[in-house]
Parts: structure tokens; C-alpha cells; sequence
């Protein structure tokens, strides 16, 4: 007689040494050395048969610790290499560094003691920011390698190499021979901080800033001709009022711009109330209320005049001996704010230096490079700007009886995005490129790239249709030379193409530094050598910018096993302004097209409530204590670098990314699920050959079929949304396949296939052909994102494969065959079915009523005919079609199902669920429990050999089920 429990050791359970713990912290180090050893990356990057795709990378700047965002940056760029590695092209990503600039400078001069910093060399302080530099980039190698990124981290491009240099010398040298480069007396942005003019890309605009704005009023002492008989008797009592949020810039006023298309009113002062020295003012008509409000007096309306009749009038500077023009501004006068006249200063705005050159004003700067006012600010001289100039001059003002009003205003105010302290505007004599002499190819080119998100487009264009000319020159050291040379005696220029073609030359063989070390004679061409004149080096350095957007010339245009134009360039959105317009305008310059024919921009990222991540919020996610967990494992476990990469695929990339420990968590999980799933699958082939196992499509059940069919489906969606970049489709597609799809339904019922049936039995051999490819077609699928996961599944496969490496399978593999509309149709309302069925046993189960769901028999009343007989064929007593499923009872996880007839039989049924069309009812199983597969049968106890089975676990001990 046999014992209970005897025939555990017949039936077919799972067998793998895949763990079901991910152990990230030792596993994905070994994947990653099992990468490295066999060159996947290299050999695929070589091999592949389809055509070269280049992401070129932007570089990070090379002074710090890697932040979440690097990991979201390099992670995207790393996922949609891989997957173009799967896809058969031949990947070639040549990681990158921003090396020179201000930042390292600071950096290595806080890291002296004063005493060091005294006598301190260029050439000194060169050397030491080179080694900071390669420091940096050494650490953050290690870094952007252990997120799992395959690239040529052995032969990176660094913006410090000799020929990274000399190519930026020779995309300079092609844009002053096309003349789009100049030196002028301009202004810029200038830090007093740190010493050096500033380009746009370089400044930040914090939150509160507060100025001290002032509404003043300057004496008009000569009229036009369109207006001399109405304001000509109103002097010397007439005003013509300014406001300003930098009253620093007033010694450099030289003229009062407006709006010629405006109406302007002189408006009397009534009331015993003054308002400075004067009794008329002359404003914009529409802020005449706005203004007596501010004020708190009455002004009365006498006259109105069109701007355009006000141009040539003059003016007295209220502080200094010298009379000024009214003149015609441009759009940007408005009656937005302030007064509807504009105090201009060419040597302190944009828009006044347009206007000043129109107008052959001389360009006024009395502010040195520390920000002090000048010997030309008079009385002023020695103040600061940004300290105590405004103070002064405001209490000047007064006493002139010209201020009107002094407010405190809030509003954004550009600071140096290094030193974190105000900017000004200071016309100094600076090299610049010429925007207007190529803008309109640039908006071409523009036009000619593919943005994603295509808002992308809609950024850049204005920036770059709207662009001032670029300031490319720095006053500092640690930087790209600007080659040129000035005569003695005249401070001549000299700039042309033998000369920059011999220091390139000079640059390739030594480095920038042989600006430094050589002198003037050997830099020169001998043909300038005893010419009769005298050479001094001009000091500056480029700007950054420039350094990093040639690098599509220094990289991608120079390394022969690249392409120029690049496939795309991959930036936060911040770099519309920065990496990506510089690099745009270089190229376009020396070649007339864009270096990159996509361009993908991502967010930044925050904490669940949006905020930016900072200390001090303590809401900082450090991508190194995600991978390595920290110092209290509880509190920040180690998920490794998958779900970092999970992560970086479940968001929203193209708006401010989220990340926090409670998302880190449920990625966590997410990984675990699929990791389960994929361990439920290699368990389940453990003894599966694909040669010689695997059963032909013709021959497979209906639900093997099916899955086909749904496989069909899901890797289609996922090639899709890959191939548009739309990760955060993958990530939900691929959750729910493993989840819905599998785990909770085809796996659900595969169970008794696989566990119960006769080992090579076409029941479970069908089975296990679906497991396989849909485990292989998993594996392939994630790696992109999972790919530490997919590789350790790929390893743990336990059948041989044409393939060490899951990057070597190729991207997933699906037959066309597979595509059965009309059979997902059919099967998707026995889904449906099956879900309602499961709401009815799990209130059984809750109440106890039945033990497991095998436990329980299902009784079914469908009124759709065609349902019907659908569910019909799955009973042998009714059909001896296969379909997978073999009786309807495996699709429930039940022991019986019966069809019935009536609604009626379910009215004394206790468990039970009733809408339109379909009733669901959970009873007690009829029959004994069988030993071997848990099922309720009539025919337990029919054998005399196996009298604690079935009859379907007797034929399966026997072979033939």
C-alpha cells in the first residue's frame, strides 16, 4: 500500500541555482567582469553587421562627485546603446570630460594656503589643475562604469589632450577665416568674483534677489522741433523720468531711449506733495494712474505727444557736467514697467550698445574688473558696485532733487553659476563670434534635426534667432590659448591663417601650455620674426564652451572609427543654451550643418514633491549609496545598478524627474518580480533541449498559441517604443507582461502542465517551448535596462546557445506566424472570465469555505452562445479538440468546472457573482483529494497500484499524460 506524501518525488519541480536574490553588490561585478574579459562591447562594436550609430557624449565637468543626475544622463545614453547593439548596429560611444575653466581653477587655488598662492605661475597653476582634472575623471570613470555603461573608457576624449586642443584651435582658426570672429568694446557679463567675462550659459538666476530700483527724473534743457511749442515752455521745470534696478550703471548713462510708437504724456504734480525738484515729468500716457499711485500724488495730464516726436531732445545728467539725447529704442521699451523711457548706458547693456552704435554714442564703462567705479565715475570712484556704489548714488540723486521714488525689487538677476555671487554687465575689449554672420544657416540646421521631445526645437530657436554675438574670450589660465598676437606699438592684432596653422601645430605636438612655456619667437611663423616689429601674446583663453563644443571636430569629425554628423546628442534641458547651441554654431560656422541629427534632452531630477534635491532638505539620493547601499543597510539597502537603471526607464525623462527612497523601493520590488519571473522560467527548463524538445508551432495547443500570439504583441510594443525613445512605455510594458501576462496567468495554469504531466510528455514539452521563448525574449528585452539581470539570466540558461552573451542573441526573435487576431479575441474574454471567476474564490477562501483553489469546483452560466461553446471544447466529455488547457478546470486552478444551463442553479449557491451574460458560482470539490497533484477526483482510489491517484497522475506515471 502506498504511504501519503510518497509521490512528492514524481513530479517534475523547478531545478536552478539562478538565485532568487539579486546580491547586486557581488553579482553585477562579476557580469560586469565577465563583459570586460570576453570584449562584448568591443567585439559587438566591431562586428555587428548593420551600419555605425555614434551618441556622442556631452562631457561633464571633470571638479567633483558624480550626482543623480549624471546617473540619469549616462544611464539613458547607455540604454539606447545596448539596444542598438541588440539591433545589430555597430555601437561606438566614446565617453567624454569638460576639463579646463574656472571651476577646476578655483578648485586647486582653495586648496592652497595663501603663502602657496603667492608667486603662484600660470604655468604652475596649469599643471596643478591638470592633474585635479585627471584625478576627477579617473574617479568618475570608475563611477559611470559601475552603472553598468559600456563605452571607450580606455581611450576617452578629455578637452586638456594636445590634439582635443589643437582641433578647437583649428575650428577657431576656420571661423576667423570666414570672419566670424572679432575683437571689440563690448559689454558682457562680467563676474567681479571671479575675474573673467561670462557667457550666457554660464550664469544662473537664484531665487530672491531683491535690487534697490529708483525712479529718477533728468532735467530736459533742449527741445525737438516737433515739440518745441508745447515743452519748450515748460523749462527748466520738465523732467523726463527713468527707472532702473541698477542705479550703479547711472555714471554711465549717456542717453534716455523710448518707444517711438508710444503716446507720451507731460503730466503736471498737484498737490503740495513734491516729487524731486521738478513740477512737469514726461511719461508713458498708459502708466500715468500707475505712477501717481507709487508716488501718492496727483499728476495731471497737460499734454500728449508721439514718441517719435520726443527723438533729439537733450538732456542734463543730473550728477555729472554733460548734456544727452532722447532717442529711439527698440521693442524692448514698454509699459510693462518703470516709465516708458529706458536710461541707457552703452557700456552697460546689450540693447544700450545697440542703440548707443546707432546713435555714435561713445561706450562708457567707469567699472574695473573687481567692480570698483572708476576715476571716470567722478565723485564715485573707488565704490563698489554691488556694495556701496548704489547707496551713494542714490543719496546724490536726492540731494540733486532728481530721485522720485526708491523701491526694493524682486526679481531674477544673473549670478555666476561657480562662485554663486551677482554679475554686471561691463563693456571690456573681448574676442567674439559673429551669431549674425551664420544665424539664419543655424535656424536651418535647426530645423533639419530631429528634437525629442520636439519642444526641444521650440526652445532653441528663439535662443538662437534672439542671440547677441558670443563672447568666447576668458581672463583666465587654465584654458584653450586664443592664439593670438599684438604689435607693441599699436595693439594691433595679429590673427591669420599661417599664424594660427603654426601654433595648432605647436599645440598638437606640445599642449596648450607651450603657450605658456615658449616665448613670442618660437610661437611665431618665421616670416614674423624680424619683421621690424615687436609681438606680445594675447593672455586669454577660450571660453569653455567653445572647448566642449568643438568637440564634434576633436572627436567625432578627427577619430576614424566615428561619424560626423554624430547620430545624436543626449543633454539635460538645460543645454539648449549651452553644449548643444555651442556645438551647433561651431559646426555651422565651419561647415553649414548641424553635428547631430537627433537630439534628446531630458529633465532634472527632484523629490517626490518636486523640490530640487539639497543638503539642506536632506532629500539627496547619492546613485553610489544605491548601488552600495549606506552605512544603515535598513534605511538604504544596496539595489545595485539595475534599479538605478530601472528607474532611469520608469520615468518621464522629457520633464523633471522624480527619485526618492520610497520609489527606489517599489522599483526594488518591480526588479524582484521580474527576477522571480525569469526564475520561475529557467526552473521550469531544466531539463528542456530546444533541439530536440521543442515542438513545432502546428503541433502546439491553443493557449501556447496564445501566448504566442500575446508575445507577438508585447515585443512588438517594446521594439516600438525603444526605437522612439519612449522608456517609460518599456518600463510598464515589460512590468505588466511579467506580472499580468505571465505570472498570474499563462504560469498560473502552466503549473499543473509542467509539474504534473509525464516528463516528455507533448502536455508539458509544448509547454516548456513557450517558457523558452519567452524567457529568452525577456532576457533579450530588458537588457537595455536590466542589464546586470538579463546577462545573469543568459548565464544560468540551462541548455547550450550560439551565444555567451545575451548582447550577442540579438534583440528579441518573433515569427509573423504568431499573429492570430482572432484568437486573442477569444482568449481575451476567457480572461475576463477567469478574473471574474478568481473574485469569487478568493471571497471563498477569505471565509475559509475552501481550503486551496483546488480545493473548490466552479459552476458556469454564460448566455453568449459563442462563449459557450468555446467553453465547452475544453471538456473532454464534450470535445476532444487540444487547446492547452485540456479541461476547463486547469484554466480556473479548480478541480472541477461544470457548464450549467440555468441561472436558476445558482440561486442555493453561497459563493457567487452575477452580472450580464455570466454567472460564477464556488462550491466544495466533488470526489477525494489525489496525493500527487491536489486535485478533487471521482477517480481517486480506481487504481489498484496507485489508489491515493487520479487517473490523470496514473497515466502520467505511466507516460501517457
Amino acid at each position: 500500500m502506498t504511504v501519503p506524501g510518497s509521490y512528492k518525488d514524481t513530479v517534475n519541480l523547478p531545478k536552478t541555482q539562478f538565485d532568487m536574490r539579486a546580491n547586486a553588490v557581488k553579482r553585477e561585478p562579476e557580469i560586469q567582469a565577465f563583459w570586460a574579459e570576453n570584449q562584448i562591447y568591443e567585439n559587438l562594436s566591431q562586428q555587428n553587421p548593420g551600419e555605425i550609430f555614434i551618441l556622442h557624449d556631452g562631457p561633464p565637468y571633470a571638479n567633483g562627485s558624480l550626482h543623480i543626475g549624471h546617473a540619469l544622463n549616462k544611464i539613458l545614453k547607455d540604454i539606447i546603446n545596448r539596444y542598438q547593439l541588440l539591433k545589430g548596429r555597430k555601437v561606438r560611444y566614446v565617453p567624454g570630460w569638460d576639463c579646463h575653466g574656472l571651476p577646476i581653477e578655483l578648485k586647486v587655488l582653495q586648496e592652497m594656503k595663501p603663502s602657496q598662492r603667492q608667486g603662484l605661475t600660470p604655468l604652475d597653476l596649469r599643471k596643478q589643475a591638470k592633474e585635479f582634472a585627471l584625478k576627477t575623471v579617473a574617479q568618475q570613470s570608475q563611477t559611470f562604469q559601475r552603472f553598468g555603461v559600456w563605452g571607450d573608457w580606455e581611450n576617452p576624449y578629455l578637452t586638456l589632450k594636445p590634439e582635443y586642443e589643437a582641433a578647437q584651435i583649428g575650428v577657431f582658426g576656420k571661423m576667423v577665416l570666414k570672419g566670424y570672429i572679432y575683437r571689440g568694446l563690448k559689454p558682457v557679463h562680467w563676474s567681479p568674483s571671479s575675474k573673467t567675462a561670462l557667457a550666457e550659459a554660464e550664469l544662473e538666476y537664484p531665487e530672491g534677489h531683491v535690487s534697490d530700483s529708483i525712479y529718477a527724473a533728468f532735467e530736459v534743457t533742449q527741445v525737438a522741433p516737433a515739440v518745441q511749442s508745447l515743452l519748450e515752455p515748460l523749462l527748466p521745470n520738465l523732467g523726463v523720468a527713468i527707472w532702473t534696478t541698477t542705479p550703479w550703471t547711472l555714471p554711465g548713462n549717456l542717453a534716455v531711449s523710448l518707444n517711438p510708437d508710444l503716446d507720451y504724456a507731460v503730466v503736471e504734480v498737484v498737490g503740495d506733495k513734491a516729487v524731486g525738484r521738478f513740477k512737469y515729468l514726461l511719461v508713458a500716457k498708459d502708466l500715468v494712474a500707475a505712477l501717481a499711485s507709487k508716488f501718492e500724488v496727483q499728476l495731471q495730464v497737460k499734454e500728449t505727444v508721439k514718441g517719435k516726436d520726443l527723438e533729439h531732445c537733450q538732456y542734463k545728467h543730473p550728477l555729472y557736467d554733460r548734456q544727452s539725447p532722447i532717442v529711439i529704442g527698440g521693442d524692448y521699451v514698454t509699459t510693462d514697467s518703470g516709465t516708458g523711457l529706458v536710461h541707457t548706458a552703452p557700456g552697460h547693456g546689450v540693447e544700450d550698445y545697440k542703440v548707443g552704435q546707432r546713435y555714435g554714442l561713445p561706450i562708457l564703462s567707469p567699472v574695473d574688473a573687481d567692480g570698483n567705479l572708476t576715476e571716470d565715475a567722478g565723485a564715485f570712484a573707488g565704490l563698489n558696485v554691488l556694495k556701496d556704489a548704489n547707496a551713494k548714488i542714490i543719496e546724490a540723486l536726492e540731494t540733486a532733487g532728481s530721485l522720485l521714488l526708491m523701491e526694493p525689487y524682486h526679481h531674477k538677476y544673473p549670478y555666476d553659476w561657480r562662485t554663486k555671487k551677482p554679475t554686471i554687465f561691463r563693456a571690456t575689449e573681448q574676442w567674439f563670434a559673429s551669431v549674425e554672420g551664420f544665424r539664419d544657416e543655424a535656424l536651418r540646421a535647426i530645423a533639419s534635426v530631429q528634437w525629442i521631445p520636439p519642444q526641444g526645437e521650440n526652445r532653441i530657436t528663439p535662443m538662437v534667432a534672439e542671440r547677441s554675438d558670443w563672447c568666447i574670450s576668458r581672463q583666465r589660465c587654465w584654458g584653450v590659448p586664443i592664439p593670438v598676437f599684438y604689435d607693441e606699438e599699436t595693439g594691433e592684432p595679429l590673427l591669420n591663417e599661417e599664424t594660427i596653422a603654426y601654433v595648432q601645430k605647436i599645440v598638437a605636438e606640445k599642449g596648450g601650455d607651450a603657450w605658456w612655456e615658449l616665448p613670442v619667437e618660437e610661437l611665431l611663423p618665421e616670416a614674423y620674426r624680424n619683421n621690424g616689429k615687436k609681438y606680445r601674446k594675447g593672455m586669454d583663453t577660450m571660453d569653455v564652451w567653445f572647448d566642449s563644443g568643438s568637440s564634434w571636430a576633436a572627436v567625432v569629425q578627427q577619430r576614424p572609427e566615428l561619424n560626423y554628423p554624430a547620430d545624436m546628442y543626449l543633454e539635460g534641458s538645460d543645454q539648449h543654451r549651452g553644449w548643444f547651441q555651442s556645438s551647433l554654431l561651431t559646426s555651422v560656422a565651419c561647415n553649414g550643418c548641424a553635428p547631430y541629427k537627433k537630439v534628446l534632452t531630458h529633465g532634472f531630477t527632484v523629490d517626490e514633491q518636486g523640490r530640487k534635491q539639497s543638503k539642506s532638505l536632506g532629500n539627496v539620493v547619492d546613485p553610489i549609496i544605491v548601488i552600495e547601499g549606506g552605512k544603515n543597510q535598513k534605511e538604504e539597502p544596496a539595489y545595485g545598478a539595475d534599479v538605478l537603471r530601472l528607474w532611469v526607464s520608469s520615468v518621464d525623462y522629457s520633464a523633471d524627474v522624480p527619485i526618492s527612497k520610497s520609489i527606489l523601493k517599489q522599483l526594488g520590488d518591480v526588479r524582484g518580480k521580474i527576477r522571480n519571473t525569469a526564475r520561475f522560467l529557467l526552473g521550469n527548463l531544466h531539463d528542456f533541449n530546444p533541439a530536440k524538445d521543442a515542438v513545432a508551432y502546428s503541433e502546439l495547443p491553443e493557449l501556447d498559441r496564445y501566448m504566442l500570439h500575446r508575445m507577438h504583441e508585447v515585443f512588438s510594443e517594446i521594439t516600438e517604443v525603444m526605437d522612439n525613445f519612449q522608456f517609460l512605455k518599456f518600463f510598464q510594458t515589460i512590468q505588466n507582461f511579467c506580472v499580468i501576462d505571465l505570472s498570474n496567468f499563462y504560469l498560473d495554469i502552466a503549473k499543473d502542465r509542467l509539474y504534473i504531466s509525464a516528463e516528455d510528455s507533448l502536455r508539458r514539452r509544448s509547454c516548456q517551448t513557450v517558457l523558452q521563448i519567452a524567457l529568452e525574449n525577456l532576457a533579450r528585452a530588458i537588457a537595455p535596462v536590466l542589464s546586470h539581470l538579463a546577462e545573469d539570466i543568459w548565464q544560468y540558461l540551462p541548455y547550450e546557445t550560439p551565444y555567451k552573451s545575451v548582447f550577442q542573441s540579438g534583440w528579441v526573435q518573433l515569427e509573423d506566424s504568431w499573429k492570430q487576431p482572432e484568437l486573442s479575441e477569444k482568449w481575451q474574454k476567457l480572461r475576463q472570465i477567469r478574473v471574474a471567476t478568481n473574485k469569487v474564490m478568493e471571497q471563498a477562501r477569505g471565509e475559509k469555505a475552501v481550503g486551496s483553489s483546488l480545493d473548490a469546483k466552479v459552476l458556469l452560466y454564460v448566455t453568449d452562445g459563442e462563449i459557450l461553446s468555446q467553453l465547452q471544447t475544453f471538456n473532454p466529455a464534450t470535445s476532444t479538440e487540444s487547446n492547452g488547457v485540456d479541461e476547463l478546470r486547469y484554466l480556473f486552478l479548480a478541480s472541477q468546472v461544470e457548464l450549467l444551463d440555468s441561472a436558476s442553479a445558482l440561486e442555493s449557491v453561497q459563493y457567487k457573482s452575477e452580472t450580464e451574460g455570466l454567472g460564477v458560482g464556488v462550491v466544495k470539490a466533488d470526489g477525494a483529494k489525489c496525493d500527487r497533484c491536489w486535485n478533487y477526483s471521482d477517480t481517486v482510489g480506481k487504481s489498484e497500484e496507485h489508489e491515493l491517484l487520479c487517473d490523470r497522475c496514473v497515466g502520467a506515471l505511466s507516460g501517457s499524460f
